[in-house]
């Protein structure tokens, strides 16, 4: 059997958090000339990087 690509598709992930705390994400993240999910998927990266620069690399 012939194995078909993957897809290199984002994972979807839901967030419940205040509404007022939410408007300042996005007010940062548009002062940031980003969406906020972009913002976010940033803030994510970069506590990723921190981590594994303190701990090491995070094999999955």
């Amino acid at each position: 059997m012939e194995k078909k690509p993957v897809k290199n598709e984002n994972a979807k992930f839901t967030l419940r958090v205040d509404p007022v705390l939410l408007a300042k994400f996005k007010y940062v993240a548009e002062y940031n000339a980003r969406s906020a999910n972009r913002e976010l998927e940033m803030l994510m990266r970069n506590r990723v990087k921190q981590f594994e620069t303190q701990k090491g690399k995070i094999e999955l």
